[in-house]
């Protein structure tokens, strides 16, 4: 492998010689390209409001606002923000990590009627976007009380058709052999599922946690019509708080933002060694 990669590395040298050079400019420009919106956040964070209104980009503050953080919470309840969003997006999480795995494991290694039907009709339900589903929810919801609360915040994301595709190409990479020897050794379906599948497959559903945390604490439309009361907002909502009628606080709301970005790049940088090797394993592009 190394000496593929070798052989082709002196070809391109020879074939253009300032390939390598090139090539590392245009990654340092993409690099510099994709981490410039995040610095400038926070920098904005940490500025005062005359900086943050002026009008002009400010790249450095010219004194850092660590005020911004206390005026942050001070401003609005955004500790109660932070927590229904990790509540909400953990409740969520949680449900894929337990179902999708079982509900793939069926479709990966069983045989049974309709399974290429059913499945083709689970996929086809990622082709319906959600603002078909989000009326008639709205109205069910409103009819049971479940608006305004965290059942009704949860429960629409519960599962998805990306999950369950997630998890069956994952475990279709899984040798037969394997789950043979141990159901010759006397293993029982439920061993097998927890002493081989699962462990087979943590790299999987550390990809599969952290996308779906990640698109749930980012989650915006739903919380914004299912919620009415500000002690059931998600961060990504309360951010509108900042949000006034002739001007908005942008520091407040790059402080937020912030706030949000911080746990999340942390998850990512916990779990970033299972990371590649799930995105592997799954096949995803």
């Amino acid at each position: 492998m190394s000496t593929t990669s070798t052989t082709a590395k002196h070809r391109s040298d020879q074939l253009f010689p300032g390939a390598r050079i090139v090539s590392l400019v245009l990654v340092w420009i993409a690099a510099l390209a994709a981490i410039a919106p995040l610095v400038y956040m926070v920098s904005l964070a940490f500025q005062s409001d005359a900086e943050a209104t002026g009008g002009k980009a400010v790249l450095i503050p010219s004194s850092w606002q660590w005020v911004n953080v206390t005026r942050l919470f001070d401003a609005a309840p955004f500790g109660r923000f932070f927590l229904n969003s990790v509540l909400v997006a953990g409740l969520i999480t949680l449900s894929h990590l337990i179902f999708a795995p079982l509900v793939g494991y069926a479709f990966a290694k069983f045989e049974f009627p309709g399974k290429n039907a059913i499945f083709i009709l689970i996929l086809s339900t990622m082709m319906i976007p959600f603002f078909v589903r989000m009326i008639p929810l709205y109205v069910k919801f409103s009819q049971i009380g479940w608006l305004d609360t965290y059942q009704g915040l949860v429960t629409p994301f519960l599962m998805s058709a990306f999950s369950i595709f997630l998890m069956r190409q994952s475990m279709a990479g899984i040798p037969d052999s394997l789950i043979e020897a141990a159901r010759v050794d006397g293993a029982r379906e439920l061993r097998i599922y927890r002493s081989i599948i699962l462990p087979q497959n943590k790299p999987a559903l550390t990809v599969l946690g952290l996308f779906t945390f990640v698109f749930q604490m980012n989650e915006f439309l739903w919380p914004l019509i299912a919620t009415q009361s500000q002690a059931m907002r998600t961060i990504t909502i309360g951010l509108s708080s900042f949000n006034h009628e002739s001007f908005t606080l942008w520091n407040l709301t790059a402080m937020g933002s912030l706030m949000l970005f911080v746990p999340v790049c942390a998850l990512f940088v916990a779990t970033q060694r299972y990371i590649v090797t799930g995105i592997t394993m799954t096949g995803i592009k």
